[in-house]
C-alpha cells in the first residue's frame, strides 16, 4: 500500500453474501475517494419457501386516502396500493433478538405500504396510521435510501435505532402456498435489515475505511460493498440464496470478487455436485473470482467445508500469530504462527487441494452499531458499540478476498488484465509456507501479497491440467470416477510406518502448444520427507495426452503425511499445477489402544485409528491431567466428520463442564468400520502451557445369541423369562446387566428426494422416559439429510443437521402427547435416496425388563456366559407398533458392549 497507495481497492467491488452489512457503522460509509461504500444492498432468500417473513406478500389491495386495513382505519395519499405489516418478532431469532426498534420489546409491528405503479415502498414507521407523513422509499440502489426503526439517543455509546431498506420482487408465483393461490402471482416487499453480526463483520475486514475513528482500515479501504443477505431467522442460510443469490450477485450486481463467509460440512466433500458445478462456470463465465471459507470442522483431516470445496473457488483457511493469540484472546503461546485449531483441513474427499490458502481468521472489527462492542474477556479491555472480536474462517476468506481486491485494483490501475485464474496462479505460487503446519492443512500457504503482485507484474500464468490419483478411503466408492480423484489420498490402504509403496498419478495437460512441453516434478512441504518421484524428476506432457508419474511413499512414523507435488512448466511465471498428495498410517485397535504425550495451549495432536468391522462400540477415554488443565479430544468418523460439536466451548475437561458433553470419556455406537481420527487439544484458556494427558481407545463387541428373543405371548403383569448366550468378540470386559421400562418402536426404510420433507407422528404416553429417533444407512452416501422433532404445540424439541445423513434427536422425559418427526431432504446429488428410520419410546407405563444388575460378567476375549432376564409388560403393545425390551451389557465406564432384545407377540390380560 505505501508503494501502490492508489491500489487500495479503489475501482473494484466486493460482493458480500452473507447475513447482511450493518448500513450504518461509521467505517462502511465511504471509500478512500469519499465515493459510497455500500452501493447495492439485497435479500437473496426466496419469498415463500425459505420461510423467511421479512418477505411480506402484497396482496391486499387498497385505495388512499382513507381505508380500513386489520380492523384499523388508515391514510395514505390518492391512489391504489398494496398493504400488509412487518412485525419486529419476525427477526427473533436473529441479533436483533425481536426487537427491531431497540425499545427492549418485541410487540411492534408497522404498516406496509406498497405503490407498485411507483415502484415504492412506504413504512408506517411512527405507527399513527397515516402514510402521509412517512416517506416513499425505492430499493436502495435506486437513491440509497435508508430507514430506521427506533430513536437513537446520541449521549449513549451504542446506537439505539436499527437501519433498512427495502426491496420489491414482483410477480412471484403463489403455488407453494396450496389451495386457491396455485397458478396465481404476486408482488412481496423485502423488509432488509441484517441478520446477525456475521456480515458486517466480514465486510469490515475486507472493505472497512476509517475504523475506530480512523486509526485503522480494512484490508481494501478503497473497494466499494454489495451487500446480498442469504440468512434467515429460523437458523442458517438458505440453498436458495446460495445458488440463485449467487448468481444474482455475480451476473447482476456489478461485482468484481465475492466474499462467502458460509459453509457446511457434507460427508462427501469431494466438490462434485451441482452447486459447485454452478460456481466454476459463475467464475468462468464472468470473470468473478469466489472466495469463500473452508469451514470451523478441524482440526481433523478431510474436514473442509462445502461449498468452498468447488475447483476455482479460493477456499481460505485460518491461522494466527503468536501476537494475536495475546492482542485478541489473552492467551500466551510458544508457537510464533500455526493454524487456528477449529481451521478445517483437507484434502477433499477425492484427494482434492483444499484449502486453497489460509489467511488470519482472528480479528476485531466492524458489527452494528446498536449492539455494544464484544472483545473475549479474557482480553482484558473493553470495546465501543461496533466493533467486536470474531474468530473462524469466516474471519480468515475476507482477509483473502480483500487482498485480491489489493491485486484487482492495482492491476486496474496499471492496466492489466487480471483473470480469476491468473489471480489463483498468483496467490498459490507465491505463498508462504507455515512452519510445522502440513499441507493437507494450509494449502499452498499464508497468502503474501507483494510477492503475489510482482508475479502479476511479471506475467503470472500457468496451463490447465486435470488429474487422475488413486483414492482409497471409506467412501471412495462413491467419488465421480470411483477409486480415483483430483489428489492422492490413502487414508484405508493399510500403509505401515517403514514400509514403502508406489502410486500412479496421471497428468494431462488441457491448454497450451501443441506441442510435448518439459515439466519439472517437486514435492514441497514434504511432511517427514515421505514422498518421493520415481524415476525422472522431469516430464513431458504432450497436448490433451494423458501421462502417468510414478510417486512413493515411505513413512516413517504413524499418523497422517502430506505434500504438494508441483508440476511445472519454467517457462511460465507461475506454478502451474499443485498436486496434494496424502496417505495416512494408522494404529489398528486390536482391542484396545493407549497413547500418553502432551499437547500445548491453542495446539492439537492427531491420533489415527484402525476400527475393526462388527465392533459394537468404539469407547475413548482421556486422562492423567494436571492442574485443571483443559484439555480435550475429538473423535473423527472415517468420513472426515467430527462426531462432536468443535466449537471451542465444547468437551473441554475442567472448563464449563464439558458444556453438555461428557468431556472425560465416551462412546460411539456400531462405528463405522475404518480409519477415525481422535484429536487432543488443549484450549486458549487453559492453566498450563503444555498438557500432559493420557488416551484410551477400546474397541467393544458382544455378541447377544439369539439377538432378539421372542415371547410369543405374556400376560399382564406376569414375567416372562429370557436368556441369552453373551459371546465377546473384542476388549475384554468386566461388565454388568442393564435392564429398563419397554419401549414402543416404529421401523422403515423410506425413500427421500431433494427438497422434501417428510412426517411421522408419534403418540408418547403419559411418563415415558425417553423419546429418541434416529435416521441414516443412506443408499445416497452423498446425501444431506435433516431431522427434527416437534411437539404437540408445534414446537421444535430436538433437531439434528450436522452435514450428513446420520441423524439422531433424544428427548428426555417427553411430554406426553403427539410428536411430529421432519426428515428433510437437504441435499440428495443423485436425486432420491434410501434410508433408514427408527422411533422408540420407552415407558414404565408398558412394563420393564428386569436383570440381576448386581452380579458381574466378566468376560476375555472370545469367552462366553449366559445372561437372562425376565420382561414383565402392564399393557397391550399400541397399534401398529412393536413391543420390545433390551438387555444391555455395559462395561466399568457405562459402555454399551452389547445388546440383547426381547419382542412380546401378544400380550394378553
Amino acid at each position: 500500500m505505501k508503494k501502490n497507495p492508489k491500489a487500495d481497492g479503489r475501482g473494484i467491488t466486493i460482493g458480500i453474501l452473507d447475513s447482511g452489512v450493518d448500513l450504518g457503522h461509521p467505517a462502511l460509509q465511504k471509500t478512500t475517494t469519499g465515493e459510497r461504500k455500500i452501493v447495492d444492498w439485497v435479500t437473496s432468500t426466496d419469498p415463500i419457501a425459505d420461510g423467511d417473513q421479512t418477505w411480506r406478500p402484497m396482496v391486499t389491495a387498497v385505495s388512499g386516502p382513507d381505508f380500513t386495513y386489520g380492523g384499523t382505519s388508515w391514510t395514505a395519499p390518492p391512489g391504489s396500493y398494496e398493504i400488509s405489516t412487518f412485525k419486529e418478532s419476525y427477526t427473533t431469532g436473529g441479533d436483533a433478538k425481536g426487537d427491531a426498534n431497540r425499545d427492549g420489546d418485541t410487540t411492534d409491528s408497522w404498516g406496509v405500504l406498497y405503490d407498485p405503479a411507483a415502484g415504492t415502498v412506504t413504512v408506517d414507521l411512527n405507527n399513527n396510521h397515516d402514510f402521509g407523513d412517512d416517506t416513499p422509499m425505492k430499493p436502495y440502489k435506486d437513491g440509497y435510501q435508508i430507514g430506521y426503526f427506533g430513536t437513537d439517543n446520541p449521549a449513549t455509546d451504542v446506537v439505539e435505532r436499527q437501519p433498512f431498506v427495502v426491496q420489491i420482487s414482483k410477480d412471484v408465483p403463489m403455488d407453494p402456498y396450496g389451495g386457491s393461490w396455485v397458478g396465481k402471482t404476486a408482488d412481496f416487499v423485502n423488509i432488509g435489515v441484517i441478520e446477525s453480526e456475521h456480515g458486517t463483520h466480514v465486510a469490515g475486514i475486507t472493505a472497512a475505511n476509517g475504523l475506530f475513528g480512523g486509526r485503522m482500515n480494512g484490508e481494501a479501504p478503497g473497494a466499494k460493498i454489495v451487500s446480498s443477505r442469504a440468512c434467515t431467522w429460523t437458523g442458517g442460510c438458505t440453498n436458495v440464496a446460495l445458488t440463485e443469490g449467487m448468481i444474482d450477485l455475480v451476473a447482476n450486481r456489478g461485482v468484481d470478487i465475492v466474499n462467502m463467509s458460509i459453509g457446511g460440512l457434507p460427508a462427501l466433500n469431494d466438490g462434485n455436485n451441482a452447486r459447485a458445478a454452478l460456481y466454476t462456470r459463475l467464475i468462468d463465465t464472468y470473470g468473478v473470482q469466489l472466495v469463500i471459507s473452508a469451514g470451523n470442522s478441524g482440526p481433523g483431516a478431510n474436514t473442509i467445508g462445502d461449498p468452498g470445496l468447488a475447483d476455482k473457488v479460493i477456499s481460505v483457511g485460518a491461522s494466527i500469530s503468536k501476537q494475536t493469540w495475546a492482542a485478541n484472546y489473552g492467551s500466551q503461546v510458544a508457537t510464533s504462527y500455526q493454524l487456528l485449531p477449529f481451521s478445517s483441513r483437507g484434502p477433499r474427499e477425492d484427494g482434492g487441494f483444499t484449502p486453497t490458502l489460509v489467511a488470519p481468521g482472528a480479528a476485531i472489527n466492524t458489527t452494528q452499531t446498536w449492539l455494544p462492542g464484544s472483545p473475549v474477556p479474557e482480553a482484558g479491555y473493553t470495546l465501543p458499540a461496533g466493533y467486536s472480536m470474531l474468530q473462524g474462517t469466516s474471519m480468515a476468506s475476507p482477509q483473502a478476498a480483500g487482498a485480491s481486491a489489493l491485486l484487482l485494483s492495482a492491476a486496474k490501475q496499471k492496466h492489466l488484465a487480471l483473470t480469476p485464474a491468473t489471480l489463483r496462479t498468483a496467490l498459490t505460487s507465491t505463498a508462504d509456507h507455515i512452519k510445522g503446519v502440513q499441507a493437507y492443512a494450509e494449502g499452498a500457504g499464508l497468502i503474501n501479497i507483494v510477492d503475489a503482485w510482482k508475479s502479476i507484474k511479471d506475467g503470472a500464468d500457468a496451463h490447465e491440467y486435470t488429474v487422475k490419483a488413486p483414492v482409497d478411503t471409506a467412501i471412495d466408492y462413491a467419488l465421480k470416477t470411483p477409486g480415483f480423484g483430483t489428489g492422492l489420498y490413502d487414508r484405508e490402504g493399510g500403509l505401515k510406518a517403514g514400509a514403502k509403496k508406489t502410486y500412479d498419478i496421471t497428468i494431462t495437460r488441457t491448454t497450451g502448444a501443441d506441442k510435448a512441453v518439459r515439466h519439472e516434478l517437486h514435492f514441497e512441504n514434504n511432511a517427514g520427507g515421505t514422498f518421493r518421484i520415481v524415476g525422472s524428476d522431469e516430464v513431458k506432457l504432450p497436448l490433451n495426452q494423458p501421462v502417468t508419474v510414478k510417486v512413493q511413499a515411505a513413512p516413517r512414523s504413524s499418523g497422517i503425511k502430506s505434500a504438494i507435488l508441483e508440476v511445472d512448466d519454467p517457462r511460465t511465471e507461475g506454478l502451474d499445477k499443485q498436486i496434494l498428495t496424502t496417505v495416512v498410517v494408522a494404529s489398528p485397535v486390536n482391542y484396545t489402544y493407549s497413547t500418553a504425550s502432551s499437547v500445548q495451549r491453542n495446539s492439537t495432536q492427531s491420533y489415527f485409528v484402525s476400527v475393526p468391522a462388527g465392533a459394537k462400540a468404539l469407547e475413548v477415554a482421556i486422562s492423567g491431567l494436571k492442574d485443571k488443565s483443559q484439555t480435550r479430544f475429538i473423535s473423527i468418523h472415517p468420513y472426515g466428520v467430527p462426531v462432536e460439536d468443535t466449537g471451542t466451548p465444547y468437551c473441554y475437561n475442567n472448563y464449563l463442564d464439558g458444556n453438555g458433553c461428557k468431556p472425560d470419556v465416551r462412546s460411539y455406537a456400531d462405528p463405522q468400520a475404518g480409519v477415525w481420527e481422535i484429536e487432543v487439544e488443549a484450549r486458549r484458556t487453559s492453566p498450563l502451557l503444555d498438557n500432559p494427558y493420557k488416551l484410551d481407545a477400546t474397541v467393544l463387541g458382544a455378541a447377544f445369541d439369539p439377538e432378539t428373543v421372542t415371547v410369543p405371548e405374556a400376560k399382564v403383569g406376569t414375567p416372562a423369562t429370557a436368556s441369552w448366550k453373551v459371546t465377546n468378540n473384542y476388549a475384554a470386559l468386566t461388565g454388568t446387566l442393564k435392564g429398563g421400562p419397554l419401549g414402543s418402536s416404529l421401523t422403515a426404510r423410506p425413500t427421500i428426494t431433494e427438497g422434501v420433507t417428510q412426517t411421522t407422528t408419534v403418540d408418547v404416553p403419559t411418563g415415558a422416559t425417553s423419546l429418541n429417533v434416529a435416521i441414516g444407512n443412506v443408499s445416497d452416501a452423498a446425501a444431506d439429510l435433516d431431522l427434527t422433532v416437534k411437539n404437540a404445540a408445534g414446537t421444535v424439541v430436538g433437531t439434528s443437521a450436522d452435514g450428513d445423513s446420520e441423524e439422531a434427536v433424544s428427548i428426555a422425559n417427553p411430554v406426553a402427547g403427539t410428536y411430529t418427526v421432519e426428515v428433510a431432504g437437504y441435499s440428495v446429488p443423485s436425486g432420491s435416496t434410501a434410508y433408514d428410520y427408527r422411533d422408540v419410546f420407552f415407558s414404565p407405563a408398558l412394563g420393564t425388563v428386569g436383570v440381576d444388575a448386581s452380579a458381574p460378567v466378566k468376560l476375555a476375549t472370545g469367552a462366553s456366559a449366559t445372561v437372562s432376564g425376565s420382561v414383565t409388560a402392564l399393557a397391550p403393545a399400541p397399534a401398529g407398533r412393536e413391543f420390545f425390551g433390551q438387555v444391555q451389557l455395559v462395561d466399568a465406564r457405562g459402555t454399551v458392549a452389547g445388546v440383547g432384545s426381547v419382542k412380546i407377540e401378544k400380550v394378553t390380560s
